[in-house]
């Protein structure tokens, strides 16, 4: 156990591996089903998920962890000899995370006196807030002190960015998650949408008649944006490993990437998204 644990929820889609790998621990969100509570990527996986989605005539509604969640992981945490908690969760203008992993902070205050918390909200999704997750597990493995790991974070914040795409925005307009790009949603048929986050709100960026063009499209959204300097690349997607391969040819043909991982969404994100979603995470390498 390092010094500085590093906490978030079961949305970063960081691969299993590099979880275990980095020593990240997750708290699972909720998914209800009908009569059934299911636990993300505990009692739902994400094949079986994707396999039923596109059937189901009523979309799951998804549940953040509560602040008992949060306090369970904090203290066994502490009892393994944790001194300090990164607590870091996607934005707060989408989920309840960050305000139970805040309630949760302020109990265990009182429980264990000497151990310092802090909760970060990185007005982001997926591997955008996942990328920050790995950042500041290596960080905290390399012994880095708590206060520095923090500023990383911070620091990641406001460039580290999503763009992505998927035949129909039914899920996130069903979900109610689609935030300033409702507009979108009158010509689903005929356009291939492209959205990211504005300050913790999905957005619309562009569209495209067809998927190859919403790729293009994405390559050079990001080669304006960061020209020749280096970057680390997610490509995301759900039930579409095909689809961010695609993507990949592509990115890596354009710009300098020197780090890139496939990242699956999981069913508590992807139930948002919809099956065939396909995009990137990424941040400039500083």
């Amino acid at each position: 156990m390092t010094r500085v644990a590093i906490v978030s929820d079961s949305t970063i889609s960081v691969p299993e591996p590099m979880l275990e790998e980095l020593n990240i621990h997750t708290v699972p969100y909720y998914i209800h089903r009908g009569s059934e509570v299911l636990r993300d990527l505990v009692t739902i996986d994400r094949d079986t998920f994707y396999r039923w989605l596109p059937s189901a005539k009523q979309l799951p509604q998804t549940a953040s962890p509560g602040p008992g969640d949060y306090i369970q992981m904090y203290q066994a945490l502490s009892d393994t000899g944790a001194q300090e908690i990164i607590s870091i969760h996607m934005t707060s203008k989408g989920s309840g995370a960050y305000q139970a992993a805040m309630a949760a902070r302020e109990m265990v205050a009182e429980i264990l006196p000497k151990i310092r918390i802090e909760v970060i909200d990185t007005l982001n999704v997926s591997m955008c807030h996942g990328w920050m997750v790995v950042e500041a597990a290596r960080a905290a493995l390399e012994n880095q002190p708590f206060n520095e790991i923090i500023n990383r974070v911070r620091q990641m914040i406001p460039v580290t960015h999503m763009l992505q795409t998927a035949d129909t925005l039914k899920y996130l307009y069903m979900g109610g998650r689609i935030g300033k790009a409702k507009h979108l949603v009158g010509s689903l048929l005929n356009i291939k949408p492209i959205v990211g986050m504005d300050n913790g709100i999905i957005v619309a960026l562009g569209t495209a008649r067809s998927r190859r063009q919403a790729y293009q499209m994405m390559v050079e959204m990001v080669g304006k944006l960061v020209g020749g300097s280096k970057i680390k690349v997610a490509y995301v997607h759900a039930a579409a490993q095909g689809e961010a391969q695609k993507v990949k040819e592509l990115f890596e043909a354009r710009l300098v990437i020197v780090e890139s991982i496939f990242a699956e969404l999981s069913p508590a994100l992807g139930v948002h998204t919809g099956p065939g979603t396909a995009g990137v995470c990424y941040f400039p390498v500083f």
